[in-house]
């Protein structure tokens, strides 16, 4: 008799599982785009703010002892990134880009801290409007390569887009360590 109750509970127990299954609302379904366009937004919120912590005096540190000879400055990290930003983003929508670049390293004559931050607020923007172009029909169409010769997908530019900020975050990291910054993303 125990063992016909056990087992009549657990049939309970699974046929009541089956039903809420059944009735449950199935999950949305995200677009490329989506998801694209949120993996931007995660390296931005860790690499604005990093930008922003620097104070404006060291935007132009660059470390010297050890093997660092020939390194990029903060600000030059930051100019880099918002450059490659536009770049990639003018890449995926087969555009020229909204801005003069001057090349991967962004333009000479923005060099104070306040332009160099509207320079890549600006250039994340661009990127989201780029993430936000992609669909499931454009979303592996081959597109010319912003930096020479040959071809690769608007998946695989989105790709670099999201990966290449955070190269430079953790240069940044080290940047803002070596002058007594604690990182934003380390002070939660």
């Amino acid at each position: 008799m125990k063992i016909l109750k056990s087992l009549c509970a657990s049939l309970l127990l699974l046929s009541s599982g089956f039903t809420v299954a059944q009735t449950a609302k199935p999950e949305a379904r995200h677009t490329p785009s989506e998801i694209l366009d949120r993996a931007i937004t995660n390296v931005e919120s860790e690499f604005v703010p990093a930008a922003e912590a620097m104070t404006e005096d060291k935007y132009s540190f660059a470390p010297t002892t050890g093997e660092f000879k020939g390194v990029r400055t903060f600000a030059q990290q930051v100019k880099h990134v918002a450059a490659v930003n536009y770049i990639l983003a003018a890449a995926i929508l087969e555009e020229k880009p909204p801005v003069e670049l001057g090349g991967e390293n962004g333009p000479d004559s923005i060099t104070s801290k306040a332009d160099i931050m509207k320079f890549l607020k600006d250039s994340f923007a661009y990127l989201h409007k780029a993430m936000n172009s992609l669909t499931d029909k454009n979303l592996t169409d081959n597109v010319k390569s912003p930096f020479g010769e040959g071809m690769s997908t608007r998946l695989g530019w989105a790709t670099i887009a999201i990966a290449h900020p955070f190269d430079h975050y953790g240069q940044m990291v080290e940047y803002l360590r070596m002058n007594g910054i604690i990182p934003p993303a380390s002070r939660k």
